[in-house]
């Protein structure tokens, strides 16, 4: 063989050892796996810890709103008791006493009266 033929023969070769050789293409990612396992694992940690902020607020909202509830309650049974104060103290003046000690039959002894004193 000549040596023009080899170095057809040889150029053939190389040419096809370029053309046999898979090209393997890397792909290359914009994060790594455990960077990934690290950012699944903080998203989920934010998530869980906004979800029970959420929880708790919700909690703390229920709590005073019944504090409220009885705080109300409150204040009408004061307003109730006052006014009852008031009509004990009007019924149980002297003048409407001896009204209705008149109107029963009774009299006025002054030698059978006895003051009691409250402590």
């Amino acid at each position: 063989m000549s040596s023009l033929a080899r170095k057809f023969q040889q150029q053939q070769q190389v040419e096809r050892t370029v053309q046999e050789r898979p090209i393997v293409k890397t792909k290359k990612h914009w994060l790594t796996p455990g960077e990934k396992v690290i950012g699944i694992v903080f998203t989920g940690l934010v998530c869980f810890g906004a979800v029970h902020l959420i929880s708790n607020q919700a909690e703390i909202y229920q709590v005073n709103k019944e504090i409220q509830e009885v705080q109300t309650s409150i204040n009408e049974m004061e307003k109730v008791n006052n006014d009852l104060q008031v009509q004990v103290s009007e019924l149980s003046t002297y003048e409407r006493i001896w009204e209705k000690a008149k109107q029963m039959g009774l009299v006025l002894n002054e030698n059978n009266v006895k003051v009691v004193h409250e402590e």
